[in-house]
């Protein structure tokens, strides 16, 4: 490991160390390589311009560090789920079936098992039958006037989705798979082949 301490989270500039005590934590950090690199381009740059050039590299390598050691910093708190849900988890989704629960917000993950025609009474919606992991099967119904179709879906292929549970004796519906455009709801998605549809 290159660093010799953790780099605390700085939430202002105040608390941020100086950039000379970056530029030599970069230093004193730099593999061998680097440092021969380093040490040859200063000698070769000395004589022409001085160690300018060398402290301007210096300099630029140590605000990069920072800026992704800050943008980092918030990375480890943020939430993987839109519900806080274990990826793969459908105990929400099973105890609001056994319950008859409905209009409840729901994340969960299945295979596609069936794909249904398009319904188009009202607002047209894409529709497909999920199987999750438990066995239950939840009838996807994905609002197409508001969001952008799941393009290439096949049987068979895994669906990630967080939208509002609809008990019914087949195992349940999910809908609001899509944003609010009045903000009034609570937004959903589909997530399919590293592609988020909302």
């Amino acid at each position: 490991m290159f660093v010799k301490y953790p780099f605390p989270c700085w939430l202002n500039a105040d608390r941020a160390p100086p950039l000379n005590a970056s530029v030599g934590l970069l230093r004193e950090n730099l593999r061998p390589a680097a440092r021969l690199w380093l040490k040859h381009s200063s000698a070769a740059t000395s004589d022409k311009v001085g160690n300018t050039l060398t402290m301007k590299r210096i300099h630029i390598g140590a605000v990069v560090v920072c800026a992704l050691i800050w943008a980092g910093c918030g990375s480890a708190v943020q939430s993987s789920g839109q519900n806080g849900g274990a990826a793969g988890d459908d105990s929400q989704i099973g105890r609001a079936f056994k319950n008859r629960t409905s209009n409840v917000q729901v994340e969960g993950e299945g295979l596609v098992s069936r794909i249904l025609a398009d319904d188009l009474a009202g607002s047209r919606h894409q529709r497909f039958v999920v199987r999750l992991a438990s066995g239950q099967t939840v009838l996807i119904a994905h609002n197409i006037d508001i969001a952008p179709r799941v393009a290439g879906l096949q049987k068979g292929d895994r669906v990630r989705f967080y939208g509002e549970y609809v008990w019914n004796e087949k195992g349940g519906m999910v809908h609001w798979t899509h944003h609010d455009p009045d903000g009034r709801h609570v937004a959903g998605w589909l997530k399919h082949n590293g592609r988020t549809y909302y």
